[in-house]
Protein backbone atom coordinates (compact mmCIF):
# COMPACT_ATOMS: atom_id res chain seq x y z
CA UNK A 1 0.00 0.00 0.00
CA UNK A 2 1.94 3.44 -0.82
CA UNK A 3 1.73 6.12 1.54
CA UNK A 4 0.14 9.12 0.03
CA UNK A 5 1.19 12.82 1.60
CA UNK A 6 -0.49 15.96 0.56
CA UNK A 7 2.19 18.61 -0.06
CA UNK A 8 2.37 22.60 -0.76
CA UNK A 9 3.47 23.10 -4.08
CA UNK A 10 5.47 26.68 -3.07
CA UNK A 11 6.70 26.21 -0.06
CA UNK A 12 7.14 22.19 0.73
CA UNK A 13 6.79 20.56 4.28
CA UNK A 14 10.45 19.91 4.93
CA UNK A 15 9.55 16.71 6.96
CA UNK A 16 7.98 15.43 4.78
CA UNK A 17 10.79 15.43 1.79
CA UNK A 18 12.98 14.25 4.12
CA UNK A 19 10.53 11.01 4.60
CA UNK A 20 10.22 11.08 0.69
CA UNK A 21 13.99 10.91 0.29
CA UNK A 22 14.74 8.33 2.83
CA UNK A 23 12.15 6.15 1.04
CA UNK A 24 13.88 6.82 -2.04
CA UNK A 25 17.19 5.94 -0.85
CA UNK A 26 15.74 2.30 0.69
CA UNK A 27 14.54 1.64 -3.26
CA UNK A 28 11.29 2.74 -3.17
CA UNK A 29 9.47 5.00 -6.04
CA UNK A 30 8.31 8.16 -5.64
CA UNK A 31 4.81 9.68 -7.95
CA UNK A 32 6.15 13.32 -7.67
CA UNK A 33 5.12 16.89 -9.53
CA UNK A 34 7.53 18.49 -12.03
CA UNK A 35 7.39 21.78 -14.03
CA UNK A 36 6.51 19.44 -16.96
CA UNK A 37 3.66 17.45 -15.09
CA UNK A 38 3.96 14.38 -12.76
CA UNK A 39 6.94 12.05 -12.88
CA UNK A 40 8.01 7.98 -11.66
CA UNK A 41 11.58 8.82 -9.89
CA UNK A 42 13.87 6.33 -7.93
CA UNK A 43 17.16 6.27 -6.88
CA UNK A 44 19.46 6.26 -10.21
CA UNK A 45 21.77 3.36 -8.75
CA UNK A 46 18.91 0.68 -7.51
CA UNK A 47 18.34 -1.00 -10.71
CA UNK A 48 15.05 -2.92 -9.13
CA UNK A 49 13.67 0.62 -8.63
CA UNK A 50 14.44 0.85 -12.50
CA UNK A 51 13.09 -2.50 -13.53
CA UNK A 52 9.80 -1.44 -11.53
CA UNK A 53 9.05 1.84 -13.08
CA UNK A 54 9.68 -0.04 -16.80
CA UNK A 55 6.71 -2.43 -15.39
CA UNK A 56 4.50 0.29 -14.85
CA UNK A 57 4.91 1.80 -17.89
CA UNK A 58 5.44 -1.59 -19.64
CA UNK A 59 7.95 0.15 -22.21
CA UNK A 60 11.34 -2.07 -23.22
CA UNK A 61 14.37 -2.14 -20.92
CA UNK A 62 16.03 0.29 -23.60
CA UNK A 63 13.72 3.14 -22.60
CA UNK A 64 14.67 6.62 -22.03
CA UNK A 65 15.08 8.06 -18.85
CA UNK A 66 15.81 11.65 -17.80
CA UNK A 67 18.21 12.76 -14.77
CA UNK A 68 16.81 14.91 -12.89
CA UNK A 69 19.40 17.33 -11.30
CA UNK A 70 19.10 19.98 -8.68
CA UNK A 71 21.82 22.39 -10.47
CA UNK A 72 24.21 22.78 -12.91
CA UNK A 73 27.16 21.76 -10.98
CA UNK A 74 25.64 18.67 -10.88
CA UNK A 75 24.62 18.26 -14.37
CA UNK A 76 28.53 19.08 -15.16
CA UNK A 77 29.34 16.12 -13.26
CA UNK A 78 27.24 13.50 -14.85
CA UNK A 79 28.04 14.98 -18.60
CA UNK A 80 30.34 16.20 -20.59
CA UNK A 81 29.88 19.78 -21.69
CA UNK A 82 31.38 21.92 -23.99
CA UNK A 83 32.33 25.69 -23.13
CA UNK A 84 29.13 26.83 -25.95
CA UNK A 85 26.92 24.29 -24.31
CA UNK A 86 27.09 25.30 -20.91
CA UNK A 87 26.34 28.62 -21.80
CA UNK A 88 23.31 27.70 -23.59
CA UNK A 89 21.87 25.48 -20.74
CA UNK A 90 23.02 28.29 -17.64
CA UNK A 91 21.34 30.71 -19.59
CA UNK A 92 17.90 28.37 -19.37
CA UNK A 93 17.94 26.54 -16.45
CA UNK A 94 16.16 26.03 -14.87
CA UNK A 95 13.24 25.53 -16.90
CA UNK A 96 11.21 23.34 -19.03
CA UNK A 97 14.05 21.72 -20.68
CA UNK A 98 15.71 18.26 -21.22
CA UNK A 99 19.52 18.24 -22.65
CA UNK A 100 20.81 15.26 -24.49
CA UNK A 101 25.16 15.15 -23.57
CA UNK A 102 27.32 13.02 -23.40
CA UNK A 103 27.72 11.27 -20.32
CA UNK A 104 30.95 10.99 -17.92
CA UNK A 105 32.01 7.74 -16.20
CA UNK A 106 29.82 8.76 -13.26
CA UNK A 107 26.82 7.89 -15.32
CA UNK A 108 25.83 3.88 -14.69
CA UNK A 109 26.13 2.55 -18.00
CA UNK A 110 22.62 0.97 -18.32
CA UNK A 111 20.98 4.23 -18.45
CA UNK A 112 23.39 5.72 -21.46
CA UNK A 113 22.14 5.51 -25.14
CA UNK A 114 23.70 2.62 -26.27
CA UNK A 115 25.39 3.63 -29.37
CA UNK A 116 25.65 7.73 -28.49
CA UNK A 117 26.67 6.90 -24.80
CA UNK A 118 24.35 9.89 -24.10
CA UNK A 119 21.50 10.43 -21.35
CA UNK A 120 18.54 13.23 -20.50
CA UNK A 121 19.46 15.66 -18.32
CA UNK A 122 17.45 18.44 -17.01
CA UNK A 123 16.97 20.86 -14.32
CA UNK A 124 13.19 21.27 -13.61
CA UNK A 125 11.78 24.74 -11.93
CA UNK A 126 9.32 22.91 -9.85
CA UNK A 127 9.58 23.60 -5.92
CA UNK A 128 8.98 20.10 -4.79
CA UNK A 129 11.01 18.73 -7.55
CA UNK A 130 13.72 21.08 -6.35
CA UNK A 131 13.48 20.32 -2.49
CA UNK A 132 13.36 16.59 -3.01
CA UNK A 133 16.83 16.56 -4.98
CA UNK A 134 18.42 19.01 -3.01
CA UNK A 135 17.56 16.86 0.29
CA UNK A 136 18.82 13.51 -1.84
CA UNK A 137 22.12 15.39 -2.93
CA UNK A 138 22.42 13.58 -6.13
CA UNK A 139 20.31 13.28 -9.39
CA UNK A 140 17.09 11.42 -9.49
CA UNK A 141 16.16 8.87 -12.09
CA UNK A 142 13.01 9.72 -13.75
CA UNK A 143 10.49 9.63 -16.44
CA UNK A 144 7.26 10.54 -16.92
CA UNK A 145 3.69 9.33 -15.49
CA UNK A 146 2.56 7.72 -18.53
CA UNK A 147 0.50 4.83 -18.01
CA UNK A 148 -0.24 1.99 -20.28
CA UNK A 149 -2.29 2.74 -23.54
CA UNK A 150 -2.58 6.09 -22.40
CA UNK A 151 -1.00 9.03 -24.50
CA UNK A 152 -0.50 11.80 -22.06
CA UNK A 153 0.59 12.11 -18.48
CA UNK A 154 -1.75 11.38 -15.36
CA UNK A 155 -2.46 14.93 -13.72
CA UNK A 156 -4.92 14.02 -11.18
CA UNK A 157 -3.14 12.79 -7.55
CA UNK A 158 -6.05 11.13 -6.37
CA UNK A 159 -6.26 8.78 -9.63
CA UNK A 160 -3.10 8.16 -9.66
CA UNK A 161 -3.87 6.89 -6.14
CA UNK A 162 -6.98 4.26 -7.20
CA UNK A 163 -4.34 3.09 -10.21
CA UNK A 164 -0.92 2.88 -8.75
CA UNK A 165 -1.90 2.20 -4.87
CA UNK A 166 0.16 -0.76 -4.76
CA UNK A 167 2.88 -0.33 -7.40
CA UNK A 168 4.16 2.65 -6.13
CA UNK A 169 5.72 3.68 -2.43
CA UNK A 170 4.55 7.39 -2.37
CA UNK A 171 2.38 9.41 -4.21
CA UNK A 172 3.17 13.30 -3.46
CA UNK A 173 0.21 15.10 -3.99
CA UNK A 174 1.45 18.84 -5.16
CA UNK A 175 -2.07 19.93 -6.90
CA UNK A 176 -3.61 18.94 -10.01
CA UNK A 177 -1.16 19.45 -13.13
CA UNK A 178 -1.88 18.85 -16.47
CA UNK A 179 1.16 17.38 -18.51
CA UNK A 180 3.18 20.20 -20.35
CA UNK A 181 6.15 18.46 -21.84
CA UNK A 182 10.00 19.75 -22.07
CA UNK A 183 11.70 20.97 -24.83
CA UNK A 184 14.19 18.32 -26.01
CA UNK A 185 17.61 19.34 -26.97
CA UNK A 186 20.47 17.39 -28.02
CA UNK A 187 23.74 19.19 -27.54
CA UNK A 188 25.89 16.05 -27.62
CA UNK A 189 27.25 17.15 -30.81
CA UNK A 190 28.81 20.69 -31.95
CA UNK A 191 25.14 21.97 -33.14
CA UNK A 192 22.18 22.27 -31.03
CA UNK A 193 19.76 19.99 -32.53
CA UNK A 194 16.17 20.50 -31.38
CA UNK A 195 14.66 16.96 -30.60
CA UNK A 196 11.08 18.18 -29.53
CA UNK A 197 9.36 21.24 -29.23
CA UNK A 198 7.69 22.34 -26.03
CA UNK A 199 7.00 24.18 -23.22
CA UNK A 200 10.84 25.86 -23.25
CA UNK A 201 11.96 27.95 -25.79
CA UNK A 202 13.54 26.65 -28.71
CA UNK A 203 14.96 30.04 -30.15
CA UNK A 204 18.25 30.15 -28.04
CA UNK A 205 18.78 26.58 -29.68
CA UNK A 206 18.59 27.82 -33.14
Amino acid sequence: MSQFFHIHPDNPQQRLIKQAVQLIQKGGIVVYPTDSGYALGCHMGDKAAMDRILQIRQVSGDHNFTMMCRDLSELSVYAKVENSAFRLIKNNTPGAYTFILRGTKEVPRRLLNEKKKTIGLRIPEHKIALALLEELGEPMLSTSLILPGNEFAEADPDDMRQQLERQVDLILHGGVIGEDPTTVIDLSEESPVIIREGRGDVRPFQ
